[in-house]
């Protein structure tokens, strides 16, 4: 009888359990992924852009600039989990988009992470939601990292994912705990500042490059699938975007928009919404900031003894057991042995193509003054993983459909594909 009584107290308590981990799921999914800017924090911008509206071309996509893509890599905040963290990716992609704009547009692409603003911004909730105005703050106050350094985990300070240096830069080898690099480049900002109506957008998205902007989510915009979203006018915020340009099409204006739920949304991850009625409250609340080289002269974080010893670091190699090193797996590449005759794939153009055909020097990375390599990625983060073999079959798959997508289109610009490994 007891046994049966105790084991009916552990069900009910398993089932209370799931129970409020579901409550805390659903809420989390409810909570707004933006708060909204209270202006609380000054604009830090010593010199707002000043210039003649006449001069704004009536059509102005950094996504397809004379050819030219300046956009980095549509993201999915909702992978591996769900995670309100738009605000963050709003920030971190309008943050890369100016830096391949200011390096215009060469190797390699550089992607800000949008983690260290989800761990490390405490006023801001992580993925409960927070301010793109208030991670342009820390970007300029103190400093972003890449995706090389911090890849994103779809958590943040307020679900168990809390700042450490050893989450805004390490590296994983096989059979040791991880470590932090002993130095690893940074970003920062010149200055920020806050925008709002269509020109002044206007003027700052085609000056300087994608900004970061509040919108309202309806149902409406999470089944969107094409063409130019209409809804209400004005209303609360509760989602960020980054509006990456503007134009015309049959006679609506619309600004053309970047959103973080991945390309299998809208068109291939972005929206378009008509523009100059402030649909959705898109241009009342809108934030910026301008990038400063920090990679030309390789601006780094030296990492200190204070830094490897701080208490809050996670050097852990896990949760995944390792394989020990033996004399079949001694690297992450596996040579291929072919039995009987090796089988080819070779298209017919290149069958009979001769060696002198072919020219002394080929670089993907700056073809003819473009770049259409995918970009730069880490197999060793969060934790180690020999993934080399998936990783640079994905890379040059990637690379080879950007340079597909240049020769179909005729030099028209296309999205930029990067494959999971």
């Amino acid at each position: 009888m007891k046994l049966i009584l105790i084991f009916a107290l552990l069900l009910c308590s398993t089932f209370a359990i799931e129970d409020r981990n579901y409550e805390k799921y659903q809420s989390l999914q409810e909570t707004p992924c933006d708060i909204p800017d209270d202006g609380s924090i000054p604009d830090n911008d010593p010199n707002p852009l000043k210039m003649d509206y006449d001069e704004l071309p009536e059509e102005w996509r950094w996504d397809d600039v004379n050819g030219t893509n300046f956009l980095t890599v549509i993201k999915n905040q909702h992978i591996p989990q769900y995670c309100g963290s738009c605000w963050a990716q709003a920030t971190a992609s309008a943050i890369s988009d100016r830096i391949k704009i200011m390096r215009k547009g060469s190797w390699p692409d550089i992607n800000i992470s949008p983690q260290i603003f989800n761990s490390c911004i405490l006023n801001s909730n992580g993925c409960y939601g927070g301010s793109h105005y208030n991670a342009y703050k820390y970007a300029h106050d103190l400093y972003a990292v890449d995706e090389t350094c911090s890849i994103y985990h779809a958590r943040g300070h307020s679900n168990g994912y809390k700042c450490s240096p050893s989450l805004k830069c390490k590296h994983c080898w096989a059979h040791e705990n991880c470590t932090i690099p002993d130095e690893y480049p940074i970003y920062k900002l010149s200055a920020y500042g806050r925008v709002k109506g269509e020109t002044d957008m206007m003027a700052q998205i085609y000056k300087h490059g994608p900004i970061s902007c509040s919108i309202g989510s309806h149902e409406s915009l999470h089944e969107y699938t094409g063409g130019i979203y209409s809804n209400v006018t004005g209303g609360s915020t509760n989602h960020a975007v980054s509006v990456v340009g503007y134009g015309v099409e049959d006679g609506v204006k619309y600004w053309l928009v970047r959103n973080s739920w991945g390309e299998s949304w809208g068109e291939e991850g972005f929206f378009r919404i008509v523009r100059g009625v402030n649909m959705n409250s898109i241009e009342s609340s809108c934030s910026y900031g301008y990038p400063i080289d920090t990679w030309t002269n390789k601006t780094v974080h030296k990492t200190t003894d204070k830094d490897r010893k701080d208490s809050r670091n996670d050097f852990t190699n896990g949760p995944y057991p390792i394989r020990e090193t033996n004399t079949k797996h001694t690297s992450c590449y596996i040579e291929d042995r072919w039995e009987g005759d090796q089988e080819t794939n070779v298209p017919e153009d290149l069958k009979n193509l001769k060696k002198t055909d072919v020219p002394t020097r080929i670089d993907w990375r700056d073809y003819s003054g473009k770049n259409y390599l995918s970009w730069t990625k880490n197999q060793h983060i969060p934790i180690y993983c020999g993934s080399c073999w998936a990783q640079g079959t994905t890379s040059a798959l990637a690379d080879r459909f950007n340079i597909l997508n240049w020769l179909k289109s005729n030099d028209i610009s296309e999205p930029q594909v990067a494959l999971s490994a």
